[in-house]
């Protein structure tokens, strides 16, 4: 029922849900590394917000890597504010399935995760990963500073000639100041940690993004 008028086009004002004033539950620790979601975090960190498609396989991907404290998921880009996974899936809240990436950029850069973003989606489809489509599925970068655009951008471009070079593109990922980032449910939290034989449905283009 929740996708009965679900679209690939971004709700207006008009057309999208009321949300609410409470935030939605969710976990308190990171279910593989025992942090805390929300923080507090070591004063080196960063944060970083990705949609790359169902979150589930998104969050694997860079919990594992060296020098990423934390990891959430969660929903971004919309228009209402605490929407549950329910609404979201309708497409009239307007909300991206997001991660937020908590980082220490004196271990990994920037420029290695917006690496492992482009060559893990085909940021190329639009309102869709593969089989997964709508608007809650799209590519996009939300920065957190002026510095994050600026490298967002310029690895946006280089893997664009790259893309087009093997005859794909050209890109539709948004990169956007992050808006206000809403956590998932609980269940939602490290899903593929708990269930390891859930859904996964990241498919890279096979081109290699020349980002260092």
């Amino acid at each position: 029922m929740f996708g009965l008028f679900k679209t690939n086009n971004l709700p207006n004002s008009l057309q999208s849900l009321p949300g609410r004033n409470s935030e939605i539950p969710t976990a308190e620790k990171h279910f593989v590394n025992g942090r805390p979601l929300k923080g507090p975090f070591p004063n080196e960190c960063e944060h970083i917000i990705l949609g790359m498609g169902c979150f589930w396989g998104v969050e694997r991907l860079f919990w594992g890597l060296e020098g990423v404290w934390v990891t959430s998921v969660g929903y971004a880009a919309g228009m209402v504010p605490n929407p549950t996974y329910q609404e979201v899936c309708t497409g009239q809240t307007g909300h991206n399935e997001v991660v937020r990436v908590t980082f220490d950029p004196s271990i990994i850069a920037f420029s290695t995760l917006l690496k492992v973003f482009w060559e893990n989606h085909d940021p190329t489809q639009g309102m869709r990963q593969g089989n997964d489509i709508g608007t809650q599925y799209r590519s996009g970068i939300y920065v957190l500073s002026p510095e994050q655009k600026k490298i967002a951008e310029i690895s946006k471009s280089e893997y664009e000639a790259a893309l087009a070079a093997n005859r794909l593109g050209p890109i539709t990922t948004e990169i956007l100041v992050a808006p206000p980032y809403y956590f998932a449910e609980e269940y939602h939290q490290q899903y593929l940690a708990k269930n390891v034989n859930g859904y996964c449905g990241l498919r890279g283009t096979g081109v290699n993004c020349p980002t260092n």
